[in-house]
C-alpha cells in the first residue's frame, strides 16, 4: 500500500482519489471546497464515441484536426479508444447524463463531425459529474483537506542522481505542515487567472504547474492557450457554452451582420481559435465593443431548458438573450500546455504525476478539440491509478519524442523569483493579468512578447511575506506568466492556438514542441 496525496479537486482528482483509495491510503488536498474547480463549472459536455453511426476512427481524425499537427497520435487513440468505458463508468457513479428516451442526448460542438458531446442537467454538465465524484470521494478517501494550499512537492535525490518524490509542503488555517507521499497526483488546473478575461474561477492559478516545474518537471505546450469565442461581457466573464452555437446561435456585429461566415466554411462552428479571433477582429473594427451572440431563433423554452445556468446568468445581468441578443468577448479558457506526462499521466519525475489540465499527454496539441476536456482527465486519472507501485519508465514522458525533435528552453527560478535584498517591486496581480492580455494574448508578435518578458523581469513575488494563499498564488503566475511568455517567443509561427502576427503561416518544419525546464542556482 503506497501513500498516495493527489492535489486537485475536479474531476482527474476526485477520480484519481477514488479509484486509488481501493488500494492506498489516499491524502485528497484541496484548497477550496471539495467542488470548487473547473469541472464544476463545465458547460459544453464531455465528448465520446456512444452512437452507432459514429466511430473511435473519426472521433480520432477530428482531435488530431484540431491539434493543428502537433497532438501526439499515441495519446489520442487512448482518449478516443476509452471514451465509451469512461462514460459507462460516470454512469454507474450516479451521473444522470442527459437522454432521449433509452439512448444519450448527443449534441454537436465545433469541429467534431459527429454529434458526441454528452451533457448532464441541459448545460450543468459539470456540476453533475462533480456533485457525484465528491460524493463518492467523500465516502472513500481516506483523509480529505480542503482549503488547503500546496506550496511544493518535495523531492529526494539519490547517489545515482535520480530525483524522486517524498511528499508535499502545504499550508492549512493553522499553519505549514509537511505530508508524506510515495506518489504524488498533480490535477490542479490549470493558469487561467494568468488573463484578465477569463472563465476559470479564482481558484486556478497554476499551482500544480508551477509546483512541478520547480520539482524538475518538464512543461510542454506552453504557449498554447485556448480563448474560448464567447463569454458574457460583464464582470466575470461568464462563459456561454460552444453548445448554444451547436444549436444555431450566430455572432454578429453592432450593424446586426453575421461575420464569421466571411472566415470559415463551418462559420460559428469552426475551431475555437479561429471564431476567437474572428470575435477579437470584430471587436477592433467596432472600437473595442463587444460583439453580439444571437440565440433569439432558439425561443425562451427552449433555451430554458436546454441552457438553465445560462439563462439564468443572462438574467442576473438583467439581460434576456431569448428576445435580445447579448455581447460577447473572447476569455482564457483552456491550456493545452502543462507538466509533460506520458498516456499514464508519468512526468519525468519519478512518483510524480499530472493528470487533468495540469498535465501535457499531447492529446490535444495546439488547440483542444471541444469536450475533450473532461473526457481525457477520467482516461489519463485511471491509467495513472492503474500504474502505482509498476516500475517507472526511464523515456516518461521522453519516450514522446524518440529522436530528439523538440526546443528546449531554460528558466532560473533565482532570477524570475529574485534574491534576497533586490530591489525590485512585488507584482501586482491585475497588473500582470492585463500585462499577459494585451501582449501574450489572442494575437502576438515579437514586440509585445519582448515588452512583456521585460515587465516581467521587474516584479518579483513578495516572497518575504509569504503568509496567505494569495502571496504563493501570485508566485506562481509569475513564474508561469516568464514561461509561457518564453515558450511564445521561441514559436516563430502561427498553429492552432498561438497566434503570430509577425509569423502568420504555420511552418511544417516547426511542428515540434517547445519544452521548458527550469534551473535553481543556488
Amino acid at each position: 500500500m503506497a501513500n498516495v496525496v493527489v492535489i486537485g479537486s475536479g474531476i482527474a482528482g476526485l477520480i484519481a482519489a477514488v479509484d486509488a483509495s481501493a488500494h492506498h491510503h489516499v491524502t485528497l488536498i484541496t484548497k477550496a471546497d471539495l467542488a470548487e474547480s473547473n469541472t464544476h463549472y463545465a458547460q459544453g459536455g464531455i465528448s465520446a464515441v456512444t452512437s452507432s453511426d459514429d466511430s473511435i476512427a473519426e472521433h480520432v481524425e477530428d482531435t488530431m484536426v484540431a491539434g493543428a499537427g502537433l497532438s501526439w497520435l499515441p495519446a489520442v487513440e487512448v482518449l478516443c479508444a476509452e471514451g465509451p468505458g469512461s462514460i459507462a463508468d460516470l454512469v454507474a457513479w450516479g451521473v444522470e447524463f442527459d437522454r432521449t428516451g433509452a439512448e444519450f442526448a448527443r449534441g454537436l460542438e465545433a469541429a467534431h463531425s459527429h454529434p458526441r458531446v454528452l451533457h448532464a442537467g441541459g448545460d450543468a454538465t459539470g456540476a453533475g459529474i462533480s456533485n457525484a465524484l465528491a460524493a463518492a470521494a467523500r465516502s472513500r478517501v481516506a483523509e480529505i483537506l480542503e482549503h488547503t494550499f500546496v506550496i511544493d512537492v518535495a523531492t529526494h535525490t539519490d547517489l545515482a542522481g535520480t530525483r524522486s518524490v517524498v511528499g508535499v509542503s502545504v499550508l492549512t488555517a493553522s499553519g505549514p505542515r509537511f505530508v508524506d507521499a510515495d506518489v504524488v497526483i498533480l490535477a490542479s488546473g490549470g493558469a487561467g487567472q494568468l488573463y484578465r478575461h477569463t472563465t476559470n474561477p479564482t481558484v486556478t492559478t497554476g499551482d500544480g504547474v508551477a509546483a512541478g516545474l520547480r520539482a524538475g518537471a518538464v512543461l510542454a505546450d506552453l504557449e498554447f492557450y485556448q480563448f474560448h469565442p464567447t463569454a458574457l461581457a460583464v464582470p466575470g466573464s461568464f462563459l456561454i457554452s460552444e453548445a448554444v452555437r451547436g444549436e444555431g446561435a450566430v455572432l454578429i456585429n453592432n450593424a446586426g451582420e453575421r461575420f464569421m461566415q466571411k472566415i470559415h466554411p463551418l462559420a460559428e462552428l469552426a475551431p475555437r481559435d479561429v471564431v476567437a479571433r474572428g470575435v477579437q477582429n470584430e471587436m477592433r473594427s467596432q472600437g473595442g465593443q463587444p460583439v453580439l451572440l444571437d440565440a433569439t431563433a432558439l425561443g425562451e423554452k427552449f433555451l430554458d431548458e436546454r441552457f438553465p445556468s445560462i439563462s439564468k446568468a443572462c438574467r442576473r445581468y438583467g439581460l434576456d438573450w431569448s428576445t435580445t441578443p447579448v455581447p460577447i468577448t473572447p476569455a482564457a479558457h483552456y491550456w493545452m500546455g502543462g507538466i509533460a506526462t506520458d498516456v499514464d499521466g508519468r512526468t519525468s519525475v519519478p512518483g510524480l504525476y499530472a493528470v487533468g489540465e495540469v498535465g501535457c499527454t499531447g492529446a490535444h496539441g495546439a488547440n483542444r478539440l471541444a469536450s475533450n476536456s473532461l473526457l481525457e482527465s477520467i482516461v489519463t486519472s485511471r491509467r495513472a491509478v492503474r500504474t502505482i507501485g509498476l516500475e517507472w519508465p526511464e523515456h516518461a514522458p521522453a519516450g514522446r519524442w524518440p529522436n530528439g525533435a523538440v526546443t528546449e528552453l531554460t528558466l532560473s527560478i533565482d532570477d524570475i523569483y529574485g534574491r534576497s535584498g533586490e530591489p525590485r517591486p512585488v507584482v501586482d496581480r491585475v497588473e500582470l493579468q492585463t500585462l499577459m492580455w494585451d501582449n501574450v494574448g489572442l494575437a502576438r508578435d515579437a514586440e509585445g512578447l519582448s515588452a512583456a518578458a521585460t515587465q516581467l523581469a521587474r516584479w518579483r513575488p513578495a516572497t518575504a511575506e509569504h503568509r496567505v494563499f494569495p502571496d504563493w498564488e501570485d508566485a506562481n503566475l509569475l513564474l508561469l506568466a516568464h514561461a509561457v511568455t518564453a515558450a511564445a517567443q521561441a514559436r516563430h509561427e502561427s498553429r492552432g492556438a498561438h497566434y503570430r502576427l509577425d509569423y502568420l503561416d504555420t511552418k511544417p518544419e516547426l511542428a515540434r514542441p517547445i519544452l521548458v525546464k527550469a534551473t535553481n542556482n543556488a
